[in-house]
């Protein structure tokens, strides 16, 4: 068997990033249903609903649990690993995000007479604490539906 062969069959790795992508193309939708407006740009972006993420270390948390079960040392460096994603997407990055917000209107209110050259910081960079704890239970429920539905289907 080739070296490689096992890199395609990985679905610990394929899943989540499968969540992943999944959660970031949601974002235009879940975006819509809060504004009534499409912005096809949340799909590149970061923030938003849900964590992509978030969801991606969820899904790998949870796959490496049934894998090798809940009490094995890799599940718990997997958790430990999407506790400080989710704390950076919903702590660090947010808080940037917000000091990003007070720059971008110290400097729009510094233009209305002064000549300085218009910097605009990106705002949206961390997510809300729903947004995070959307992405943990999209990522858990694509690993759950992928590994106790699907699976079990497909190998019957």
């Amino acid at each position: 068997m080739p070296p490689l062969s096992g890199l395609f069959t990985n679905d610990l790795l394929w899943v989540p990033v499968f969540s992943s992508v999944s959660a970031q193309f949601l974002k235009p939708f879940t975006g819509w249903l809060r504004t009534r407006h499409w912005n096809w740009r949340l799909m590149a972006a970061t923030g938003g609903m849900p964590s992509s993420h978030s969801a991606l270390v969820s899904a790998l948390a949870t796959g490496m649990g049934l894998e090798l079960g809940f009490d094995s040392p890799l599940f718990a460096l997997c958790i430990a690993l999407a506790m400080i994603v989710t704390y950076d997407a919903a702590g660090v990055r947010r808080h940037a995000g917000e000091h990003a917000r007070a720059i971008n209107l110290i400097i729009a209110e510094l233009l209305h007479g002064h000549p300085l050259e218009k910097i605009e910081f990106k705002e949206v960079l961390g997510h809300s604490r729903a947004e995070v704890i959307g992405g943990v239970a999209f990522g858990i429920i694509i690993m759950a539906v992928w590994r106790l539905i699907l699976v079990p289907l497909i190998w019957a």
